[in-house]
């Protein structure tokens, strides 16, 4: 037994052994010291000649000294002494190809083609060896040569994807729809091949094509197959209203309204509002599905806020009210109830009704989820109130209740939020710096935001005033007091200027200027922090939103664009740099139909 431990231990060691030579061998080739990476694989190789993986490493460590024949010595030996000839035969044959002897390369690659014909069980080994080479015409035929002696064999997901990486997308397109259209386990595979080509720049060569594809094929079979991948195709290209098209013909015929529910959503994340209410307003009136027509008036409602005088907010009270009624308070109405509660506190001025409606809605039967749902909007319109510890109290309750679940951060969150708001900044970052790593994304940059916001201006500032002035501002911003909130950072701009708080008020105010349409005001606001503070770390932010005005409000195209090409040449690392880059290109005019 002890033997058979021993011996246990003894290879286990030489494993690991070849796992580190092979490790640091491949680190020499990566660091571009080539030579000592030779002297690592041959080692190897002398040690476990048969070994594929190491006898393709020293190849192509000997390729880079431009030491061919001692590639082609070692090829031919190990090919004298293989099965696996003909993977080694496109090794060689590459091998040859880099000594220019392209007759000899062909011919190699030839036979190993013909190796496939005898045994199409190589197909795969030797098409990823023309395919690692990019030899793409010979991976295909290698694919096909297999396919060809036995059918049952299918490459069509290898197949296309080397016909995109050729170009021909055409033919990527044709193999990737058949594949889509028998549903079989490739479904995911054939998604992930157009994805992979499918930009969102509709005068691209792939975009064009496949729109061309799918409407030809819709001619011969109007399966809504081809519906679904047009209304994703114009859904990458950020054509909602041609999507919208598409959803229409399928929910028509389908009866299904799924697509339309989820466009609306997507219309209104692209800041496509307009077109997201059409899209709810058809949803309302066509489907037949109440849970999706409650779902459609509560998302029309809400984006009908964005935009509301003080008239149409008694409309949108009495359209509320109409929902409670048709469809009653009970668990399965709890988010219009939290909605209609938020409306008429935040925007209504009724906060007390809006207080007896949460509740009384906390008297339901809820589960867990749904209680903190609850108690999260009452504490929302507590802070409102400024009635912060109240509002303390249902946060913390949250947190306890739904441990490190996403909610329970969230309520951490707010705590912080209101102790800042309180003036209580040591307390606020306490609680900022768990939420810093936060596996939920957005609490965790929002965390970090106001954690730096704190920090900066409480370092050298005994007494905190600049910092406390400006929670003034930030709160009256929450409870909707726009006018008073601006009043407020011109008061922090005119007493604390070149302060380290400058920036940050400059564009907080910017953002509520923006909500009032008032244009040239934020944008001088974000001229001011670009001209004072153009290397600090709301730069790019300004560029960005500075951008954005020129290009869609105060239209100023070449204005735009120049502030665009800053954040690409000067802020590539900054979370704008996408949206920057695909804003800019149709500024320049890459994307015009």
């Amino acid at each position: 037994m002890r033997k058979v431990v021993l011996l246990a231990v003894i290879l286990i060691s030489g494993v690991s052994a070849f796992a580190q030579n092979e490790l640091l061998a491949r680190n020499y080739m990566e660091q571009g010291d080539y030579d000592k990476a030779v002297t690592v694989f041959e080692s190897l190789v002398k040690e476990t000649p048969g070994n594929f993986t190491f006898v393709t490493g020293l190849v192509e460590a000997y390729q880079q000294t431009e030491a061919y024949s001692k590639a082609d010595s070692l090829l031919l030996n190990t090919l004298e002494n293989t099965r696996n000839k003909p993977v080694l035969e496109v090794e060689l044959g590459y091998n040859k190809q880099l000594q220019g002897k392209e007759t000899e390369a062909q011919a190699l690659y030839n036979k190993a083609i013909a190796g496939i014909a005898e045994n199409p069980g190589y197909a795969s080994g030797v098409a990823r060896t023309f395919q690692k080479y990019s030899l793409l015409e010979e991976a295909i035929k290698s694919y096909e040569t297999a396919q060809e002696i036995n059918p049952a064999n299918r490459f069509d997901y290898q197949l296309a994807s080397l016909y995109g990486e050729l170009g021909d997308y055409e033919t990527m397109f044709q193999m990737n729809l058949n594949m889509l259209e028998q549903g079989d386990n490739q479904t995911l595979n054939a998604q992930r091949n157009i994805s992979r080509f499918i930009t969102d720049d509709n005068t691209n060569l792939a975009n064009q094509t496949l729109r061309k594809v799918i409407l030809t094929r819709m001619q011969d079979n109007p399966d809504l197959l081809y519906n679904r991948m047009l209304s994703w195709l114009f859904i990458q290209q950020k054509e909602y209203d041609k999507a919208f098209i598409q959803e229409k013909a399928i929910a028509k015929r389908s009866g299904n309204f799924s697509g339309i529910a989820t466009l609306a959503i997507v219309a209104e994340q692209n800041e496509e509002d307009t077109l997201a209410i059409g899209i709810l307003e058809y949803l309302i009136n066509e489907t037949i599905d109440e849970e999706q027509r409650l779902f459609a008036r509560q998302k029309y409602l809400e984006l009908k806020l964005k935009s509301a005088n003080p008239e149409e907010l008694k409309d949108i009270d009495a359209q509320y009210a109409s929902l409670l009624e048709t469809y009653g308070k009970s668990a399965l109405t709890l988010e219009l109830q939290a909605d209609y509660a938020h409306f008429l506190a935040f925007r209504f001025a009724k906060k007390e009704q809006a207080t007896n409606l949460l509740e009384e809605a906390l008297n339901l039967p809820l589960n867990n989820f749904q209680e903190a749902r609850i108690k999260m909007e009452l504490a929302d319109i507590l802070v409102l109130e400024e009635r912060f510890n109240a509002a303390l109290i249902y946060y913390s309750q949250i947190q306890k209740k739904l441990k490190d679940n996403v909610i329970a951060q969230e309520a951490r969150f707010k705590v912080a939020k209101t102790s800042y708001y309180k003036g209580d900044f040591e307390w606020a970052k306490t609680q900022l710096k768990v939420l810093k790593s936060s596996a939920e994304q957005l609490i965790a940059n929002d965390a970090q935001d106001l954690y730096l916001l704190i920090t900066d201006n409480t370092v050298n500032d005994s007494t905190q005033t600049a910092l406390k002035t400006y929670a003034q501002a930030d709160l009256r911003s929450y409870q909707n007091r726009d006018e008073d909130a601006i009043a407020i950072y011109d008061r922090v701009l005119k007493d604390f200027a070149g302060e380290k708080i400058e920036d940050e008020a400059l564009l907080a105010q910017a953002l509520l200027f923006e909500d009032k349409k008032e244009y040239q005001k934020a944008a001088d606001n974000y001229l001011k922090i670009l001209e004072s503070h153009g290397s600090d770390i709301l730069a790019d932010d300004a560029h960005y939103r500075l951008a954005n005005l020129y290009a869609a409000q105060l239209n100023q195209p070449e204005k735009a664009k120049e502030q665009y090409e800053q954040i690409l040449f000067n802020f590539a690392d900054s979370i704008f740099y996408v949206d920057a880059q695909q804003k800019y290109r149709r500024l320049r005019g890459d994307a015009i139909n």
